[in-house]
């Protein structure tokens, strides 16, 4: 969790051609650093210019001037890492912009590993653990849903939410501690009973912020999803209609689709990873069952199933057989009865009783998928919670703490209500209390900082 000592610098800017490179450098010896391969244009030694100013220079490797550029000195702590940092801006071509981090380097510099700038603002206090998981989602993110998710009042809101629960348990829980030190005085300032109402309360409140991040879950992990049926019923047509382009070969040649095709998919605030696979059926092609046995390996590890059927066909024996998956498979699933611009073999009310939501469409036209996404959208998120104004619990980690104080402290109302010494019950709240506290980093283990961290790229 220590990260790396000592001055680290890497590019912060996509890798490629661009108007404008930028490479980061942090560390105590940053402006050292600097100094040896920058030059400022206006005579002035740079230490001599102010800092937090652009100033104008050459940049130098090996002694050589290898560009113009302009650089910028935060002096610690007023940074984005709460060191000294120096940002070194420099013509965007792959092959300059490589030479402008060796010349870092050879000045004093080592190689940033991924997400260091990050990791060092939040040992420094410049960013809680929830800020720098949003700064991750804010550079993955896919849909304007994950940006608005990532923003800083998102962040504060479920911050402040947590807080004010952590902050109404701490006081109940002075009531207790109380009432173990001086047992025979009454200096609690609650009784035993209104200590039970408070946890009730908070229990309440803690259980309905759990309950966001179903929708903080879908709008910012994504959730997995497989299109399925039988060959030839127009499965990756529809993939390439609901991706709005030609991503999966379509042919009238049942089996073309042979292996897994995986993207992202928005479907309103949600997102779905959204899989083609290969026609259901039985096969002597051997190429064919690898696909097949793949097709339901992935629908077994997802969450929503599209089922597509062909209505201007008769239903047989593997439509049903897939229908009777579609209806006991545990997540989401909608039929999409495809090809609705042709005649009609079947409708709806064919059906068997129970089937899942079922939806008319065509690949062809595009006929009815915005009734799909509308659908897709309400099952799997919550339509009453606002990006805009409610407190959001948008990351697995942040969520099994919640979990944990959760179960805590409902053994705490327990033992409160069933008589069990307060002292039990003090440190069920004590526990609780360790688990809010998780939510923004301040007890997290060293372990999840460095999983967490993995993740980012080289330079942010």
């Amino acid at each position: 969790m220590i990260g790396h000592v000592g001055t680290v610098t890497a590019v912060s800017t996509p890798p490629g051609k661009g108007g404008v490179a930028v490479i980061r450098v942090s560390g105590e010896n940053a402006f050292a650093v600097a100094e040896k391969c920058f030059v400022p244009k206006n005579g002035k030694p740079l230490s001599a210019n102010p800092p937090r100013r652009a100033v104008y220079g050459n940049i130098l490797l090996d002694g050589e001037i290898i560009d113009d550029g302009l650089l910028l000195y935060f002096p610690a702590p007023n940074s984005y890492t709460g060191e000294d940092v120096v940002e070194l801006s420099c013509h965007g071509g792959p092959l300059l912009t490589g030479m402008v981090l060796e010349a870092t380097l050879k000045a004093g510099a080592i190689p940033a590993p991924p997400g260091e700038f990050t990791r060092r603002a939040y040992l420094t206090g410049k960013l809680s653990l929830s800020d720098a998981e949003a700064v991750g989602l804010a550079i993955d993110a896919v849909t304007r849903a994950q940006v608005r998710l990532s923003a800083e009042d998102s962040r504060d809101r479920l911050s402040d939410a947590v807080g004010s629960i952590h902050d109404r348990l701490l006081t109940l829980l002075s009531s207790l501690y109380a009432s173990i030190d001086y047992p025979e005085e009454d200096l609690a300032d609650l009784s035993r009973e209104q200590v039970s109402e408070g946890v009730f309360a908070i229990l309440t409140d803690l259980s309905s912020l759990g309950k966001t991040y179903r929708t903080g879950r879908a709008i910012r992990e994504g959730v997995p999803a497989a299109i399925a049926g039988k060959p030839n019923v127009g499965k990756s047509a529809i993939f390439n209609r609901l991706l709005g382009e030609e991503k999966a070969i379509v042919t009238e040649i049942p089996g073309t689709t042979r292996d897994v095709l995986e993207y992202p998919l928005p479907v309103g605030r949600a997102l779905l990873r959204l899989a083609d696979t290969a026609g259901l059926r039985e096969t002597d092609d051997p190429v064919e069952t690898i696909g097949v046995e793949r097709a339901k390996k992935k629908i077994g590890g997802s969450e929503v199933l599209l089922l597509v059927l062909d209505t201007s066909r008769p239903l047989e024996k593997e439509d049903t057989d897939l229908l009777a998956l579609a209806k006991e498979f545990s997540g989401v699933s909608v039929l999409l009865l495809n090809k609705s611009d042709l005649a009609p073999a079947w409708d709806k009310a064919d059906l068997p009783t129970g089937s899942p939501a079922a939806f008319a469409v065509s690949a062809k036209t595009g006929e009815g998928f915005n009734a799909v996404t509308d659908y897709l959208e309400k099952a799997l998120t919550d339509e009453n919670l606002s990006l805009g104004s409610d407190a959001i619990v948008v990351t697995a980690r942040q969520s099994a703490a919640i979990d944990a104080a959760t179960k805590d402290l409902s053994a705490c109302l327990d033992a409160l209500k069933t008589g069990v010494p307060v002292d039990a019950a003090a440190s069920l709240a004590e526990a609780a209390l360790a688990s809010l506290s998780e939510v923004d980093g301040r007890t997290v283990t060293g372990e999840i900082v460095d999983e967490i961290f993995s993740h980012f790229c080289v330079g942010k």
